[in-house]
């Protein structure tokens, strides 16, 4: 139906009544069940999924949460980071009578804050608390998508519902593409940390684990940087894709880890308007659209060239976790309502692309991405100010005379960015984004700005891990988790692999 029958009560009762052929006072209530968009046609439609009850009266869902127990005295179970994989994991150990322990080398959601503004404003990096590290790990300021592709590994609505359970709209059971936005995400992440203090578990910040402590091939405990030991026979290792101090750790101890592929690129942002007038195929998309995402893959070459993290109405964030390095990532308060949307382009890459660095072993990986990190903090300044340049300048390594202005709070250093990639990176980029202007007309324009680098789209490293019992095929009570490991990429599929190692321990 019309976007505008969709959101409005009255005209909906009166179109689904015409449908059934009935009178609309026959209908007692509507139920919303899923809602998409389709803006294939040029007239964009809602799609509605609904329980119509005719002569009924609704009766309010009852809410299936989890049963948590207090488990104070219990068998204890160490997580290693409070990112959606170790909070679920502690979680369902909750639910499943042990007492989980979060160690997390950042500070909590409130803290955290002070130095995200250190960062975008004074340039500082706080190696254990950025918009990767902290409370709620990188998905507390990284947006809060919540769409996954990774339904077959475990039950999303389970997800969804505990966090709805915490403060999270029941509407995100409800979109396509549900989404929290990182001005609401804060308060669902305490609430969440509050379940598990009050159920008995524990929840430590500022804590740094710099040693795993083996015995026997088995795990005995961990050693935190202030020197504290805290034993425990079982360790869920859920440290997110930039915890390089626990692969190097890994790696040191000689535990198996392997080099992993991951994408590698830019991000790219446009006027939201523009995208809202490409993908709705309109001059203006109303009160009754969201801000237009777009989602795009070519392919280039033998590589894919796709779309990463899009945020509709959003900005651009400096997301570097040491001193030296710039990244990029970008996210979208609940809203969307900033005038920019921008998105990651990036390439796909391949274990081999990284066998330059083979004597790094499994770190090769760790290795290509710090050093166009590295190169990007050079190239614009040797501050977190950012290398950017106009799109169509940067397909043709055209330096710009001028920075549109940039949703990147730091700041963007004029620069011919291709310089920080390897060649095969810069063509695919290049023309990748040509593609894409084809099929959508009017995103090939110079208005648009390139960032860089989007580096951080997954692990370069993999933990690997038996498929039956999850724990590490050489460590006993190791339990490599989320995305970290390699076996997630987003915050549903992080959350359902908690889940999932936790029941295992």
């Amino acid at each position: 139906m019309r976007p505008e029958v969709a959101s409005t009560p009255t005209l909906l009762k009166t179109t689904i009544a015409k449908q059934l052929k009935i009178s609309n006072p026959e209908i007692k209530h509507i139920e919303i069940l899923k809602r998409s968009i389709d803006a294939r046609q040029i007239t964009t439609k809602i799609n509605l999924k609904v329980a119509v009850y005719i002569k009924e009266e609704f009766v309010q869902r009852v809410e299936d949460f989890p049963e948590y127990q207090d488990v104070n005295g219990k068998d204890e179970v160490i997580i290693i980071g409070a990112g959606p994989a170790g909070l679920f994991a502690a979680l369902k150990l909750i639910e499943n009578g042990k007492k989980p322990i979060v160690i997390e080398r950042g500070k909590n959601v409130r803290s955290r804050r002070r130095d995200l503004v250190n960062l975008t404003k004074k340039h500082i990096v706080n190696e254990d608390s950025n918009y990767c590290f902290g409370e709620g790990g990188a998905g507390t300021f990284s947006d809060g998508k919540l769409y996954t592709r990774s339904k077959k590994r475990g039950d999303v609505n389970k997800v969804l519902d505990v966090f709805v359970r915490h403060g999270a709209t029941p509407e995100i059971r409800v979109n396509s593409h549900p989404h929290i936005g990182t001005n609401k995400l804060p308060k669902i992440i305490e609430a969440i940390r509050d379940t598990i203090i009050q159920y008995g578990g524990q929840v430590l910040f500022d804590s740094r684990v710099i040693d795993i402590r083996i015995k026997n091939n088995t795990v005995k405990g961990v050693e935190l940087q202030n020197g504290t030991k805290i034993e425990a026979k079982k360790i869920i290792l859920a440290t997110g894709h930039s915890a390089r101090d626990i692969f190097e750790l890994l790696h040191q101890k000689k535990i198996a880890i392997e080099a992993k592929a991951f994408a590698i690129g830019i991000r790219v942002e446009h006027t939201q308007e523009l995208i809202d007038q490409i993908q709705y195929k309109c001059k203006s998309r109303g009160v009754f659209l969201p801000p237009a995402p777009y989602s795009i893959v070519k392919q280039v070459g033998n590589r894919g060239v796709y779309s990463f993290c899009m945020c509709p109405g959003g900005i651009i964030a400096p997301c570097a976790t040491s001193p030296g390095e710039v990244v990029t990532n970008g996210w979208s308060p609940s809203k969307r309502n900033y005038p920019t949307s921008n998105s990651g382009i990036v390439v796909e890459l391949k274990v081999e692309d990284f066998a330059k660095y083979e004597k790094h072993g499994p770190l090769a990986g760790v290795q290509f991405q710090k050093e166009i990190e590295q190169s990007a903090w050079i190239l614009g300044g040797e501050t977190q100010r950012v290398p950017a340049q106009r799109l169509v300048d940067y397909t043709n390594n055209i330096l710009s005379t001028d920075i549109p202005k940039s949703s990147y709070i730091p700041g963007t250093t004029s620069a011919v960015i291709n310089t920080i990639f390897p060649e095969f990176i810069a063509k695919n980029l290049q023309e990748g984004l040509r593609q894409i202007g084809k099929q959508m007309k009017g995103y090939f324009t110079n208005e648009a700005v390139i960032h860089a680098p989007e580096s951080r789209t997954s692990s370069p490293v993999r933990i690997p891990r038996d498929g039956v019992t999850l724990e590490h095929p050489q460590i006993k009570g190791l339990y490599p988790c989320g995305e970290g490991a390699g076996y997630a990429g987003g915050i549903i599929s992080a959350a359902i692999d908690g889940e999932k190692c936790a029941k295992k321990c």
